[in-house]
């Protein structure tokens, strides 16, 4: 039985391929377009899901009719969207059924039935499905929602686009902003706005305080992220009221926040966080909404694959060499973030190199950078006992030692560590193996191998253009 699961129309768009209960394949439309955060299915896309064979079913993440309600109320233009045009707009033309979601159920659904623990609670936040905007399930029952337009989600992307970023895309950029501001200089107005004048958030707050400039943008991102995670520490407190589960599975795009995503170990023993849990990842949980089937999540090297054999010694020799280095080898990560298949790797020591690193993507100076480490050695440079598991840089810790390692430290002291084990990735963690053998240092800086704005490199000639266009190596 081969299903598929599609999420399309407005940001993000994405295709996953469950075959006989195991997932096979998923990708992103943007990677194969090049066109950031692309909204449309495409004919490479598809092709590459073929590569499995045609489908039996089609799962589609929400429900287009329900959908199509709210955005009449809020006064949106075009609000119908008909899951066929996706397909036959990209050049695929088939008579399989295509079954109708839900946009709450479809992350929830990627969650719960990825998870890898039994009973729990699970909670999903993001902007705005069809009218929910926060759930809460305890195991396969929804018992509590927030509805349009209230919404902790929306309100962060209408402060990223007030500080002149992109919503559905930037929101990560401004939580990095962060670090850098007086979260008290705004926080009352902003907490105040965020009480009694939701309903602004939809259409965009770029008319709040006219008079504000660039240098004021960091108090503004620390007073959001303040009251964000006072908000999700509420949230959490409610779901250990109303489900009394020990686990937690957190969904939807604000579970892409890793420095609040820290506050949930005070409130759960454990927690599992899909690598892709906003709407790209709804692709995957539209399959499993529907066929209500628990699958492994064996790896996010999901998408498209460049054959060969990881290439350690010749990337370790870049490295020692150059300091910098990038890889684009075996399947693409499932998700926005590079673990190690389509990454850009360099020496963490030097305060040089993030400056190097960030004028060669293009980006923000402030922006951090994550490290990647063999799991064992972990507790001894960072804030973490002996037990702490991260392969998809999914909450920030505590350096013990900024100072030795400047490039991946943040301005308030943390990174966003990504742990490895040899099962995990066997090619990287040989890298960061034979990277201590030569130089005594344990990890490696890692981030995505792009440029901002553009997508992460998906095939040879994405690697190969990136290579020529900018300087830097990629094996």
């Amino acid at each position: 039985m081969i299903n598929w699961g599609a999420s399309a129309g407005y940001h993000d768009a994405a295709l996953s391929v469950v075959k006989d209960g195991r997932i096979v394949f998923a990708g992103h439309a943007e990677r194969y377009s090049g066109k950031k955060n692309d909204k449309f299915l495409n004919e490479s896309l598809i092709k590459d899901a073929l590569k499995h064979g045609e489908p039996d079913c089609i799962y589609w993440y929400e429900n287009p009719v329900l959908k199509a309600t709210r955005r009449l109320y809020a006064g949106q233009s075009n609000i119908w969207t008909n899951p066929k045009d996706f397909f036959t707009g990209a050049g695929y033309k088939t008579d399989c059924k295509i079954k109708w979601g839900n946009h709450h159920k479809s992350h929830w659904a990627a969650g719960y039935y990825t998870r890898p623990f039994g009973e729990c609670a699970t909670l999903v936040i993001d902007a705005i499905g069809e009218w929910t905007t926060t759930s809460i399930w305890n195991n396969e029952k929804m018992v509590w929602s927030a509805r349009y337009p209230v919404s902790v989600g929306l309100f962060y992307s209408a402060f990223t686009d007030r500080v002149g970023l992109k919503p559905n895309e930037d929101e990560y950029i401004l939580m990095g902003m962060s670090a850098y501001g007086n979260p008290e200089r705004f926080y009352t107005e902003i907490y105040d706005m965020f009480e009694t004048e939701y309903d602004r958030f939809h259409k965009g707050i770029r008319d709040w305080r006219p008079e504000l400039t660039e240098d004021d943008y960091f108090d503004v991102a620390a007073a959001v992220q303040k009251v964000f995670e006072q908000r999700f520490t509420r949230i959490l407190r409610g779901v250990k009221e109303k489900t009394n589960q020990n686990k937690l599975v957190f969904m939807g795009g604000c579970a892409l926040n890793c420095l609040a995503n820290r506050l949930i170990p005070e409130y759960f023993d454990e927690h599992w966080i899909m690598p892709n849990p906003g709407d790209a990842g709804s692709s995957l949980g539209a399959v499993l909404a529907g066929t209500k089937q628990k699958v492994k999540f064996e790896s996010p090297y999901l998408g498209h694959e460049i054959e060969g054999e990881y290439p350690v010694e010749e990337l370790l020799q870049e490295l020692l060499t150059t300091g910098i280095v990038g890889v684009a080898n075996g399947r693409a990560e499932f998700g926005p973030r590079a673990l190690g298949n389509r990454s850009l790797l360099a020496d963490p020591r030097g305060q040089e190199m993030k400056d190097k690193v960030n004028n060669i993507k293009q980006r923000q100076e402030f922006r951090p950078f994550a490290p990647v480490i063999r799991q064992t050695d972990a507790k001894h440079y960072f804030d973490v006992d002996m037990f702490f598991n991260s392969p998809y840089m999914q909450q920030v810790v505590t350096c013990k030692s900024p100072l030795e390692y400047p490039a991946i430290v943040h301005k308030d002291g943390t990174s966003r560590v990504q742990t490895v084990t040899y099962n995990q990735h066997t090619g990287l963690y040989k890298l960061l193996s034979r990277w201590y053998e030569e130089t005594g240092c344990p990890m490696l800086l890692n981030t995505s191998l792009n440029i901002k704005g553009e997508p992460i490199v998906n095939d040879r000639s994405d690697a190969e253009r990136f290579e020529n266009r900018y300087g830097v190596k990629v094996l």
